[in-house]
């Protein structure tokens, strides 16, 4: 809104040109013979509309819905290169899928929501809520139906006491059924009941096809899950320091105290000792399931796992390599955002504008071949002081050849203060002051005119008193 021009009066008080001048207001109020400073209480009552609807025109101006308030600045673009996807490699296994660990992306999926059985490889989401539920030190106590269970085990004997520790290494390393019996009764009180703790994680994780029964992954028609599930659940395993330390150990040695000896502990991921950068994680295996394997991988700061699901055993680990070989040649990662960043300032309505920071920062990978545009839309909120420091205040847009990547808060950096003027009391209170003080001054000047007129009478004898 642009406000008319003009002129200051007396006292700081402004009068429009458009308006009636005050002058004109005394001239024509003015009666023949009168002095043409002494106003009728018409004139008056005019001056008094006048300042009346001035007061009630800076009010509503001060009111949230003003046309005042301060717009968000248009969206702003940016632009860069991207690749697209091709030269996938051929995979025997059912299902399958390759995903960044640190972002989440897929890199490449076959048939990623179809429900298989996992074997083994179940026993990832065991140790991933035996590292989060636990301690590592806590003894655990064997009970009878873990001493008895089927399958890979290390012989573990009813009473006898191994640490979470020393069990998590037998449970990811050995593929020890005893061991996945033994934690869940300790964390659970029951196999049933962990199952639930399962199937809950899982979904926390974002599984959409996935039920777990137990948690060593033997067959039951109800345990089954997808590529793309565990997928998820080994990628935020491997975000877990103490799982990663566990999945990467090639051998260890936990105590036998029933045979005061230990028992030495082979890694069943040969992957660890042949694969460039290998990290974990998991082999699986039943005749219904057939063989399974979650391989990961780290090379030049980016870390990658493959979900083999349904697969044989003259290509269980072929599979793995060809994915794994395929993300680390045919993608590049590129840093979209950074986290922290500054990339724009925000009107503030009633406040000073603020900077607007990114919350996060965003890396994607792109195939390396064919060339991609990126661009960046800042999408604002309007704000309204007071304003926090960290506030929402948008989303930046991230789009590769016009289709949207991801979407990322924006914050704001600093706070910004209501302006004591944009408060709705303060222009009644701004006007009504200068207004009572011209009114006294007016009264003011006519009492003295006043008093000068009576005295100037009585020197010259036309005065008198009754």
């Amino acid at each position: 809104m642009i406000l008319p021009r003009c002129r200051l009066f007396p006292l700081g008080f402004p009068v429009f040109n458009n308006h009636v001048r005050w002058d004109a207001i005394r001239k024509n109020a003015a009666r023949p013979g009168q002095n043409a400073r002494e106003v009728s209480p018409a004139a008056s009552l005019t001056r008094k509309a006048l300042i009346t609807s001035l007061m009630v025109v800076f009010c509503l101006l001060s009111f949230p819905g003003s046309s005042l308030a301060a717009e968000a600045p248009k969206n702003l673009a940016y632009s860069g290169p991207a690749t697209r996807e091709t030269n996938a490699p051929a995979v025997v296994a059912q299902g399958a899928i390759l995903m960044d660990v640190d972002t989440g992306q897929v890199l490449y999926t076959k048939n990623p929501d179809t429900r298989l059985y996992p074997a083994s490889t179940t026993k990832i989401l065991t140790a991933l809520l035996a590292i989060e539920m636990g301690h590592l030190d806590d003894v655990v106590t064997v009970s009878r139906r873990a001493a008895q269970i089927d399958g890979s085990r290390i012989y573990l004997e009813e009473g006898e006491k191994e640490t979470l520790r020393d069990l998590l290494y037998a449970l990811m390393l050995r593929s020890a059924n005893d061991a996945a019996i033994a934690i869940a009764e300790h964390l659970a009180g029951s196999v049933d009941s962990f199952a639930q703790l399962m199937n809950q994680r899982a979904g926390e994780l974002g599984t959409a096809n996935s039920h777990f029964t137990n948690p060593h992954g033997l067959h039951d028609e109800n345990h089954y899950t997808t590529a793309r599930d565990l997928g998820l659940i080994a990628a935020q395993a491997l975000r877990n320091p103490t799982f990663a330390q566990i999945v990467s150990t090639q051998s260890y040695v936990i105590p036998w105290p029933v045979k005061n000896s230990t028992r030495e502990l082979f890694n069943e991921n040969r992957l660890l000792r042949s694969y460039e950068g290998a990290t974990g994680v998991k082999t699986g295996y039943t005749p219904e399931a057939q063989q399974c394997l979650v391989a990961s991988a780290r090379r030049d700061g980016h870390q990658l796992v493959a979900v083999i699901l349904g697969s044989d055993r003259l290509n269980l680990w072929r599979d793995p390599v060809r994915l794994l070989d395929y993300g680390f040649s045919a993608f590049t990662w590129q840093t979209l955002t950074e986290g922290g960043a500054t990339v724009a300032r925000a009107p503030v309505k009633y406040g000073d504008e603020v900077p607007l920071l990114l919350s996060q920062t965003l890396v994607r990978a792109y195939p390396r071949e064919e060339p991609g545009v990126i661009t960046r839309q800042l999408e604002l909120t309007p704000l309204m002081a007071p304003v926090q420091a960290g506030q929402a205040a948008g989303v930046m847009k991230i789009y590769r050849d016009n289709k949207e990547v991801a979407a990322i808060p924006l914050l704001t950096a600093t706070s910004s203060a209501r302006k004591f003027y944009t408060y709705w009391w303060f222009w009644p209170i701004a006007l009504y002051l200068p207004w009572r003080l011209l009114v006294a001054w007016r009264r003011y000047r006519k009492r003295q005119k006043r008093l000068s007129y009576r005295y100037s009478n009585r020197l010259s004898g036309r005065y008198r008193t009754y």
